[in-house]
């Protein structure tokens, strides 16, 4: 008979955990759910209370019947599932299944799988949190009320395989609200003014500000020209310099939605990738001589908030590598108010694994996404960087201009990690000489431009997860299924990393706003979701949130099985027949974007790939042209349409001139800094725009 059993849900994870207890401790995995509701039915009594129906899940029976052979096996059985919601269900259903008092200090819970960690956490074991458990429960019952009462409805006035959920629905309408601005969107022109200027051999550039003391906006080429007949020549003259001195504070360690945007930004990684790469470091990479280790945190978390011992660390480690100069001082973290604060940021289990030590351990992706999370807890506990900046005022008879300037005084935090934008954009020192006031520059140039206003951007996984964050909607577990689930159901495809959504979800949406509308308030579904919190901290009773919604539910789900009409979508002819059976090809569109079909499916299921010419004949074979294809992996690369007679392929973009220098290709490529042109062959390149 063993002494101990733990239960956990991963192999993976049990074998690192088995490892740090030792041969007293058996460690099994119950690789994730063994009970849950059945995927067949609804499995609610709406009449007793909301009541869930609990099942053994198809194909988890051989596992729960080894659980409980090694559980008659043991003197004591601890339940070591994930520390949150979803963790503490699994380990209130193996309570069950396995006659566990589930009074008993069963729970075992630790936010990193390393050996310290894991020893402290069975010292202190603890009852099942049932108020977690509750929590749980009521989003399971709620999700299943709304999913499995409207997408029965859906499939039948729509088409098969259609779902709607709570935030799956929010964010399909914030998609389709977003493309409807664009749509509706109309440029408005305005105008710049930008002195071209060069002191000591140093160029810089002012841009118009103000004229007669009056800051003024420029819309109009009439007002420009009115301001260019005001100016007396090209002189301009400092009128003031100002210098000061800006810091810039260090970035905050991870929270879940945090990793997947920055991942997103500087990885180009989707939010699921993300998320399965943070559990492989999680749950233990084995890594040399030290075995099996757990190499971050738990990643699932809405905290920005460290351990002291994590500060210490890190913070040692920045002063032997870096200095004492480079020491960030306390500071008070400020979580967000939707914020539920349950455990530590995602971080490393120790800022003395380097990135750089532990590389040949893991793959490249893996290696990647570590050293993001590794840099951004040094980085949050180092100095402020400090910029000096510099602003130079200089006037032409009323008409004022601006220059400014800044330079890296101290890098601070900036040496270890800079945050990631949605441009992509990197700030850069950008240097102005030296200015003193009442001196006259001359300007080589003054150049007006016309530009127009340009529509609010479509979102981007990172864009779309931030904002759903700040509305509260979902919580850090739900963003990647819910961004997953409505690609595979058709309703919005990715299109240059930006989401647009498809007619299907268009009209999905339409049906759900006309009798569903609280599904896609953003208000109501912020609150209930606080609500749901409220459960988790024992101040709500469950069963009084869920009856509170279902009552009005009920009648409009009435109201809609009544009055909704049926919709017939028709599939847009591509303008050619398939070359298998002859009928006519249409477009559909799926998960990554619109593809030709036949319109005899089933019965014929010839698929193409909707290609696009650039304009550019075949370098290679001199008959064909080259277009637009997608990999597998949805990367863009350009080939010939001869394929497979010729095989031409470039990942760069071809253009339709020779290179001047030696004949070959020109190719655009593209990077954070622009684009820019450059030979296939030679080294001959154009400068970047």
């Amino acid at each position: 008979m063993s002494d101990y059993l733990v239960i956990v849900e991963s192999p993976a994870k049990a074998k690192t955990i088995g490892k740090y207890l030792g041969k007293k401790y058996v460690v099994k995995a119950s690789m994730g759910h063994v009970i849950d509701l059945p995927k067949s039915q609804m499995g609610v009594d709406v009449e007793d209370n909301y009541s869930p129906k609990y099942i053994t899940i198809r194909g988890k029976g051989p596992i729960l019947k080894e659980l409980k052979q090694a559980a008659k096996k043991a003197k004591k059985i601890y339940l070591a599932a994930d520390p949150d919601r979803e963790g503490e269900a699994i380990a209130w259903h193996l309570a069950d299944s396995l006659n566990i008092d589930k009074d008993s200090k069963c729970r075992v819970v630790f936010n990193e799988i390393t050996k310290q960690a894991i020893k402290d956490s069975f010292k202190h074991p603890r009852e099942i949190n049932l108020n977690l458990v509750d929590a749980q429960q009521a989003r399971r019952v709620l999700d299943r009320l709304v999913g499995y009462n409207i997408s029965p409805l859906l499939w039948k006035k729509v088409k098969k395989g259609l779902s709607a959920g709570r935030v799956q629905s929010v964010a399909v309408k914030m998609i389709i609200d977003r493309e409807n601005e664009i749509n509706a969107f109309e440029p408005e022109e305005y105008w710049s003014i930008t002195a071209e200027l060069e002191k000591d051999g140093r160029k810089f550039e002012a841009k118009f500000t103000h004229v007669n003391g009056e800051k003024t906006d420029l819309t109009s080429e009439e007002e420009v020209n009115q301001i260019l007949e005001q100016m007396n020549g090209n002189d301009l003259k400092v009128e003031k310099v100002t210098r000061r001195e800006r810091r810039r504070n260090p970035v905050v360690p991870f929270t879940t939605s945090s990793l997947q945007q920055e991942a997103a930004r500087k990885l180009n990684f989707r939010a699921k990738k993300t998320m399965m790469l943070a559990q492989q470091l999680y749950e233990g990479i084995d890594i040399g001589k030290s075995g099996t280790t757990g190499l971050i945190t738990y990643m699932r978390t809405d905290s920005t908030r460290i351990s002291d011992t994590a500060k210490a660390e890190t913070k040692a480690y920045i002063e032997s590598h870096y200095g004492s100069d480079y020491l960030g001082q306390e500071r008070e973290q400020k979580q967000s108010t939707n914020s539920q604060d349950a455990h530590e940021a995602v971080r490393p289990t120790s800022a003395d694994l380097d990135p750089k030590a532990v590389k040949q351990y893991l793959s490249r992706d893996q290696y990647r996404l570590y050293k993001l999370i590794w840099e951004r807890l040094v980085a949050s506990q180092m100095a402020p960087a400090v910029m000096d900046t510099m602003a130079v005022d200089l006037d032409n008879n009323g008409v004022r201009f601006r220059a400014n300037g800044s330079k890296m005084k101290f890098p601070g935090f900036m040496k270890v990690y800079i945050e990631g934008n949605d441009d992509g954009k990197e700030e850069k020192d950008r240097l102005l000489p030296d200015l003193e006031e009442g001196e006259t520059t001359e300007a080589h140039e003054i150049v007006p431009n016309q530009h127009f206003t340009q529509p609010p951007p479509r979102y981007t996984e990172a864009r779309l997860v931030r904002t759903l964050e700040e509305l509260g909607i979902g919580r850090p577990s739900t963003y990647a299924p819910t961004l997953d689930t409505i690609q595979r159901r058709g309703y919005v495809a990715l299109e240059d990393k930006r989401f647009i959504p498809t007619e299907l979800g268009t009209i999905v949406l339409e049906l759900i706003e006309e009798f569903f509308p609280e599904i896609l308030d953003v208000e109501f579904t912020a609150s209930m979701e606080s609500n749901l919190d409220a459960v988790e901290e024992g101040k709500n009773s469950w069963v009084g949130i869920i009856d509170d919604f279902y009552q009005g539910f009920e009648k409009r789900l009435k109201t809609a099985e009544e009055e909704m009409k049926e919709v017939e979508i028709k599939d847009e002819p591509a303008g050619e027949d398939c070359e298998k059976c002859g009928n006519e090809m249409v477009y559909k569109m799926g998960r990554y974007g619109k593809f030709m079909a036949c319109s005899n499916f089933p019965e014929c299921r010839n698929t193409k790939a909707i290609v696009k010419e650039i304009g550019v004949d075949c370098p290679k074979c001199q008959k064909g042209q080259v277009v637009e294809r997608k990999s597998k992996k949805r990367r863009i690369f350009y080939g010939c349409d001869q394929y497979p007679e010729c095989d031409f392929i470039s990942w760069d973009k071809p253009i339709a001139r020779p290179c001047p220098k030696c004949e070959s290709m020109l190719v655009e490529k593209k990077s954070k800094k622009g684009t820019h042109v450059t030979c296939s062959s030679c080294d001959y390149e154009e400068e970047r725009n």
